[in-house]
C-alpha cells in the first residue's frame, strides 16, 4: 500500500482517518507471551500481569473497564509508560500497514486529543500530558531510524 506522506502538521486527534493511531483501534499484537484484540487490553492486562489472560478476547472498552478492577502491581505508576511505549511498539512493529501509515505522518506532531477528560495520556480541552501522543512520536523515531539501518 503507498502511503503519501503528511508533513508539518499536528494531528490532535486519533479518530477518522487517524482511529490507526488509537489504543483502542482492533489490531492483534503479541505482547509478553500474549495475544490481544487490541493496545488497550494488552494495556490493562499489564496492571496485573498474573491476570493478563482475562484480557486476550477482550475489545478495548471491555478491557478498560476490566482494568479499573484489577489489584495494580505494585511498580505500576513506576512501569505504565515504559510498558505503553513497548506494547505501542510491538503494534507498529508486527503490522507492515500500521507501521507505514505511521511512518507517512513523517514528523507530524500526534496529539491524543480527547473529549472524555483523559489529561493523562491525551490533550482534553487544551491542557494535558499527552503520553501516548509522545510514546507514538518516539515509536516512529525508532523505526525510521530503524528503517534507515541505525539501530
Amino acid at each position: 500500500m503507498k502511503t503519501d506522506k503528511i508533513q508539518n502538521t499536528a494531528i490532535t486527534s486519533f479518530r477518522g482517518k487517524y482511529a490507526f493511531l488509537s489504543n483502542f483501534y482492533e489490531a492483534l499484537i503479541e505482547y509478553n507471551g500474549l495475544r490481544f484484540r487490541n493496545n488497550e487490553a494488552a494495556f490493562q492486562a499489564m496492571k496485573n500481569p498474573r491476570e493478563a489472560y482475562r484480557f486476550t478476547g477482550l475489545k478495548a472498552k471491555e478491557a478498560k473497564e476490566l482494568g479499573r478492577k484489577v489489584q495494580l502491581r505494585p511498580d505500576w505508576e513506576d512501569a505504565k509508560v515504559r510498558i505503553m511505549y513497548e506494547i505501542c511498539l510491538a503494534k507498529f512493529s508486527q503490522h507492515t500497514e500500521l507501521k507505514d501509515r505511521l511512518l507517512a505522518t513523517d514528523n507530524s506532531f500526534l496529539e491524543e486529543g480527547n473529549d472524555w477528560g483523559d489529561i493523562e495520556w491525551g490533550v482534553c480541552n487544551g491542557y494535558g500530558k499527552n503520553r501516548l501522543g509522545k510514546i507514538l512520536m518516539l515509536v516512529r523515531r525508532d523505526l525510521q531510524l530503524q528503517q534507515a539501518g541505525r539501530t
